[in-house]
């Protein structure tokens, strides 16, 4: 029997269906309408009130008193002569792997030709004004500030603001690790608020702080901020709705237990509400797993909030028949991080379609794409990788068609759409056409 206080969920011997395996899915109890109603009501402060309801709510989340908010340049400055040059040859590394990995996400230009003078050409175009996000809650992720900045500035955004929660152990000033960050990326446009606030203010601007709206949110945070994101999203672009993290594991017993659960408390000291999950065929390996965990757990320095991750009803071990069966557990699941740790991963990635991002073999842990591996770190979390993506140059870019055609090329075609349009009861669509030949 499994010890550890992680639960295990047994699906051994049963062909769940789709629905019945989406059941059965470990999720954080999440009352999305109680964050929704919290952050609808401070957005509308923020919109309201502007500067004075964001210093508020920074005494009130924050326990900062009278912040300022807009962060001066030479804060910006110092942080960047401060910081620790360990901590700056790892920015400057993961800054250098970030970027070459967005500027190959750039579409490239297309142009499809249906004859002589009819062409519809494929362009991308940047959004003009971004805002984006980097919590400073339990961790300071000066990481996302390059995983946000970065692939903006390969797409081509002319203007960028980024917003970070006031930290009251730095005099209610931006946590300097990030302060750094924004520097070394030339981010001079920085604002020291967070939540759902920061959400707000970035979509409907603040004049009295010269913050102008921006086009498209983007980053990672808790409940409240994937709620604002939801709440504003329409009136901005959104990258996805990315909340507390999840990591799940796809392991058979060809793989090392203690690397499996180093992995899984990486992911849990992030949150207490961080989901951790193992997937296996193997109740021995199983086993081996919730040993590691428990030795391991009780060493790290997020002890605490490890072991309330491990026990929440958002983690789990579940066991399963084979490795088919644990690819459709994680295929209805849609992790945000997906490591797959088997004697044959290959076959075992052949039958993923959705996760945020994948992990391929024992040294390819989560971790490593939270800071080094070149990938970004912003992804979906509580299941929208079924349907949504990982932050990218994409997500700044949007496409638009160019149509280009000469007279004797809408001339081909000029019979067709009279016919269509007459049949949709919208001749002036065909005399739009007919005219230029009358």
């Amino acid at each position: 029997m499994i010890k550890t206080k992680i639960q295990t969920i047994d699906l051994r011997g049963i062909q769940p269906t789709r629905a019945e395996l989406l059941q059965r899915i470990p999720r954080p109890i999440v009352n999305i309408a109680v964050a929704s109603e919290a952050a609808e009501r401070l957005i509308s402060e923020v919109r309201l009130e502007g500067e004075s309801a964001l210093k508020r709510h920074a005494e009130l989340f924050d326990g900062v008193r009278d912040a300022s908010i807009a962060v001066d340049a030479s804060e910006i400055t110092a942080a960047m002569n401060g910081l620790d040059p360990a901590v700056r040859a790892a920015l400057d590394a993961s800054i250098e792997r970030v970027r070459a990995a967005s500027t190959a996400q750039l579409p490239a230009p297309t142009t499809t030709s249906f004859g002589p003078g009819a062409q519809v050409h494929q362009r991308w175009q940047p959004v003009e004004r971004v805002g984006l996000y980097v919590p400073g809650g339990k961790a300071p992720l000066a990481s996302s500030v390059v995983m946000n900045v970065v692939p903006a500035q390969v797409a081509g955004v002319p203007s960028i603001a980024l917003a970070s929660p006031a930290q009251k152990e730095f005099g209610g000033r931006v946590h300097p690790t990030i302060l750094a960050a924004a520097g070394l990326l030339g981010i001079d446009e920085v604002y020291a608020m967070g939540g759902a606030s920061a959400i707000g203010a970035l979509a409907y601007g603040v004049p009295s702080l010269g913050l102008l709206p921006v086009d498209v949110v983007t980053g990672p945070g808790n409940i409240y901020v994937a709620a604002a994101k939801r709440l504003v999203r329409g009136v901005v672009g959104i990258d996805s709705e990315a909340g507390t993290t999840e990591i799940l594991v796809i392991a058979d017993g060809a793989a090392n237990p203690r690397f499996v659960a180093a992995d899984l408390i990486s992911q849990a000291e992030h949150d207490e509400a961080a989901a951790s999950v193992l997937v296996t065929d193997s109740a021995e390996f199983a086993e081996l797993v919730a040993r590691e965990l428990d030795e391991l757990a009780a060493v790290t320095a997020n002890s605490a909030r490890v072991t309330e991750a491990l026990g929440g009803q958002q983690s789990a071990i579940v066991l399963v028949d084979d490795m088919h069966a644990a690819a459709r557990f994680s295929n209805a699941y849609g992790p945000e991080h997906l490591e797959i740790q088997t004697a044959d991963n290959e076959a075992v990635l052949s039958l993923i379609s959705t996760a945020g991002a994948i992990f391929l073999g024992p040294f390819s842990p989560v971790s490593l794409g939270d800071y080094l591996a070149g990938s970004n770190h912003v992804l979906p979390t509580g299941g929208q990788a079924r349907f949504s993506s990982g932050l990218g140059a994409y997500t700044f870019l949007r496409p638009q068609q160019v149509v280009e055609y000469g007279e004797a090329a809408l001339g081909d075609v000029a019979e067709n759409v009279v016919a269509l349009s007459g049949a949709e009861e919208l001749p002036a669509h065909g005399e739009a056409v007919t005219v230029r030949f009358s």
